[in-house]
């Protein structure tokens, strides 16, 4: 039997960033996922903050350009503009970027074991024991697992941690080769039809054409919501020499950090976490602090094997900090009149009020700040052989 310090299940942002660390502090960590490779079935549009690429060490050469401005429309298709001092959001190319942090994980001293599922796990006073099938099968050991397996996490239910309750489906196509006139740009549209609870929306960073919607899963169909979208769009569009690069979706949780996500023998990350904004729905900036912390959490408690090592790790506190945009989520997932988003959209264009919509498309706030890891300039390594081609539109 396999026997490992650490099993984490889910290659994902937040499984491939927990996995490295744990190996550069010295631990074995087993990284299983059920996919053949980290760039299939990719689920995130990937548009990292302004606070995220300040913080975390990225490789330029997989992020698109910078983006300062944010158009908000209202259903009817009515502009609202806001526009930053800051480059605020650089959209990554999640294909290659996934690729490169497997490869540093790798690198790090992870053993990854793709094309396996986990479909079990049992505890004793000695760890966890993981079943597992495909690529690598029968049982393996850990002293501990870390579920980064996404919303609908099984680690969550088979360790007894709090699961997610409500999330939103979103659904995304990626394009080169659609020339696009104007600075590069996200635009986002509220529209009860089209995206019941969230928003539609359209990034355009000069290189790529990310077109997407979002909502409740109850109150509309994600496809069909997406192909009337992209024929709606308040954009002139050329899609004639459009190429589609990809198409992503899946479940996004809403619904805050979970209470409990921690416990003597595992913990959870990312989405299975509920580390999302529950107004914007955005997991990156919280997915790396979380997993981090995540990290740093694990060592201490496999070091000590003292169960308050973990007290750091407590999901209560966290949701302390969502407490506004929770009571805002609560709001906005109620609101199916049109006429209602109409007014909100005028109101938000009144310059005294504009500052409201400012604060959300540009607002700092985000997961609260935790003990960072010292990371090396060598750790990021040169990424030239991961990158697109940059397109000529």
């Amino acid at each position: 039997m396999r026997r490992c310090d650490v099993l984490v299940v889910g290659a994902g942002l937040a499984g491939l960033w927990t996995a490295r660390l744990l190996a550069e502090a010295g631990l074995d960590v087993v990284l299983a996922d059920d996919r053949p490779a980290v760039d299939r079935r990719i689920r995130t549009t990937g548009i990292f903050v302004r606070r995220t690429l300040v913080d975390f060490p990225l490789p330029d050469e997989l992020l698109g350009p910078e983006i300062r401005d944010v158009v908000l429309y209202s259903p009817a298709f009515r502009a609202v503009p806001f526009r930053s001092t800051h480059p605020e959001f650089r959209v990554a190319r999640m294909g290659p970027l996934t690729v490169w942090l497997l490869d540093r994980a790798i690198a790090a001293g992870v053993d990854w074991w793709p094309g396996t599922r986990c479909h079990a796990i049992a505890t004793d006073d000695r760890g966890v024991i993981a079943g597992l099938h495909g690529a690598h099968r029968g049982p393996l050991r850990a002293r501990f697992v870390i579920g980064a397996d996404g919303a609908r996490s099984r680690v969550a239910e088979w360790l007894g941690l709090s699961r997610n309750r409500e999330w939103i489906v979103g659904v995304e196509e990626v394009y080169r080769g659609i020339p696009l006139e104007g600075v590069p740009a996200l635009h986002c549209v509220l529209s009860p039809s089209l995206a019941p609870g969230y928003l539609a929306w359209l990034v355009h960073d000069g290189e790529e054409i990310h077109v997407g919607v979002g909502g409740y899963p109850a109150r509309f169909e994600a496809g069909a919501a997406l192909t009337e979208f992209k024929s709606r769009l308040p954009l002139a569009l050329s899609w004639s020499h459009a190429r589609l690069v990809d198409r992503r979706g899946g479940l996004i949780p809403v619904g805050g950090v979970l209470p409990r996500i921690a416990n003597s023998m595992g913990l959870l990350v990312g989405d299975a976490a509920g580390a999302v904004s529950p107004l914007t729905a955005g997991g990156i900036d919280p997915c790396l602090r979380l997993s981090e912390l995540a990290a740093r959490v694990t060592i201490d408690f496999l070091a000590s094997a003292n169960r308050s090592a973990l007290a750091a790790y407590d999901g209560s506190r966290f949701r302390r900090r969502f407490s506004v945009r929770l009571g805002l989520r609560s709001i906005f997932s109620r609101i199916e009149n049109p006429l209602l988003l109409e007014a909100m959209c005028a109101v938000l264009g009144i310059a005294p009020l504009s500052r409201f919509g400012q604060r959300i498309f540009f607002g700092r706030g985000s997961f609260p700040d935790v003990a960072r890891f010292q990371t090396t300039p060598a750790w990021l390594g040169p990424a030239d052989r991961y990158s697109l081609p940059r397109s000529s539109a």
